[in-house]
């Protein structure tokens, strides 16, 4: 399972939405329902599923899946082969 795949059932899980409406595209507010609550759970879930530090200057950016997916990309952390908090 690659990164953006990873991201996307994070997002499903921590948003309980179904991970069909979970496209790139889909802002985590507008399209996905999220709340300013959720959005800090769904920070800190990908905090630790990556090993990274999402700065809230940074966090406040993430508008949308694809924004997490290429966050997540480009500050890869130890992300490549943790296994920790798979279910």
């Amino acid at each position: 399972m690659d990164i953006a795949e990873k991201v996307k059932e994070i997002v499903a899980q921590q948003l309980d939405v179904d991970i069909a409406e979970v496209k790139e595209e889909a802002q985590f507010i507008e399209d996905l329902g999220a709340d300013s609550l959720a959005l800090v759970e769904l920070v800190l879930a990908l905090e630790e599923r990556f090993a990274i530090t999402i700065p809230d200057t940074e966090a406040d950016k993430l508008r949308t899946v694809g924004d997490a997916v290429t966050f997540v990309i480009q500050h890869p952390g130890t992300a490549k082969g943790q296994h920790a908090g798979a279910a």
